[in-house]
């Protein structure tokens, strides 16, 4: 399953317009989220549902607002943006409890991914590593200074080599397809929007009820009350139904396409299929954020089917079977492992510093030392 330079040239392109409109997309929603935000509130002004509603005016009153107020939404954006911009990278690894690690520490992973990198003509990308059992992976950063891949320990155990490889090059084809930098724009905006959402929450059902309500009798000031809550509601529904098209817009196609960059990098198209099969049901993270799961190797997180941020691993796996004619391999080795952690304290081993020792699993793969070269 080779990639054509034209396909993988109208992919990446695809993906700079689509990182395009997001930037300048953005900030018209939010206005557009203040704007009716702003109508609302002068509907309940003029009287709530109780005496009727002339939503004409209260339209144009949330439209006036909406441009009183459009400095102040811009300008937070634009300062949400450029911190997140520049600061993303401690961003992530805060979220995530990713840990950077050197060459000494992990020589195994660093041969792979410099090989990987060598192939291509390329400059090698930062590693980190996460402290968790969960078997995933994710690459991050908008241009060669900040570009990195993350592991988890339960990912660098539980693999053999040539599937750890290509994961590896899974995350490097996603970092030369340009897709690490549009998923960064989107959960920047995401996270932007869910802000802005639950500060138009609060402020809508804290705030003191404007004085209109204390002219009304029972049912009036309690129907009004209703109306801030069910306002405030929807809002925040604005904002998750925002969230949600922008995961859409983030084409699942990226996977299949990354799949592809590592089989045609490794030229191993069984030991990709081998490595998603380890993954699966084996993907979540505990404590990682919804939106930084969507960049991971595997996202399990979805509602039917319907807000899937990846496409189903046995749609991948039968895709890389049918474009490479490899017939899908078993695995009957068993992925348990002891619950233990290779580091003390949670920290990467010290440069030059021996790795711990652990005690032989049975049943697991044998001869193993996921931190030697």
């Amino acid at each position: 399953m080779i990639l054509s330079t034209a396909g993988l040239a109208t992919h990446i392109m695809n993906n700079q317009l689509k990182s395009v409109i997001l930037l300048m997309g953005f900030p018209f929603l939010l206005l557009l989220m203040t704007a009716g935000f702003f109508a609302c509130w002068h509907a309940l002004g003029a009287g709530g549902a109780a005496q009727g509603v002339d939503w004409g005016r209260a339209v144009e009153a949330g439209y006036a607002d909406m441009l009183r107020y459009s400095p102040v939404v811009i300008g937070v954006t634009a300062v949400w943006f450029t911190i997140a911009w520049f600061f993303h990278g401690a961003m992530i690894s805060a979220a995530s409890g990713a840990k950077p690690v050197t060459r000494q520490q992990m020589p195994k992973i660093y041969n792979m991914l410099e090989n990987l990198c060598i192939s291509r003509g390329i400059p090698m990308p930062k590693f980190e590593v996460i402290d968790s059992p969960a078997l995933n992976a994710f690459a991050s950063g908008i241009n060669q200074k900040t570009y990195k891949i993350v592991l988890t320990r339960g990912i660098i155990e539980a693999l053999q080599d040539d599937e750890l490889e290509a994961v590896i090059a899974h995350e490097l084809a996603h970092i030369l397809n340009r897709d690490v930098r549009l998923l960064i724009i989107s959960v920047i905006f995401v996270g932007m929007i869910s802000f802005f959402a639950e500060m138009a929450f609060r402020t809508l059902v804290h705030s003191r009820r404007p004085n209109y309500y204390s002219r009304g009798r029972g049912g009036k000031e309690g129907g009004g009350a209703i109306i801030i809550l069910l306002i405030a509601v929807a809002i925040l529904f604005i904002g998750y139904l925002f969230a949600v098209v922008i995961r859409f817009a983030l084409s699942r196609k990226r996977e299949f396409m990354a799949d592809a960059g590592a089989v045609e990098l490794t030229r191993n198209p069984e030991a990709m299929m081998r490595a998603l099969m380890r993954i699966s049901g084996h993907d979540k993270i505990k404590g990682m954020p919804d939106e930084l799961q969507q960049m991971c190797i595997e996202n399990s997180n979805r509602f039917m089917g319907m807000f899937a941020t990846h496409p189903p691993i046995p749609a991948r796996i039968e895709a890389i079977s049918r474009h490479t004619a490899t017939p899908v391999p078993s695995l009957p080795v068993s992925l348990r492992r002891p619950p233990s952690r290779p580091w003390d304290g949670g920290a990467p081993p010290s440069a030059g510093q021996a790795p711990p020792q652990r005690p032989p699993i049975g049943g697991s793969l044998p001869g193993r030392n996921p931190w030697g070269a």
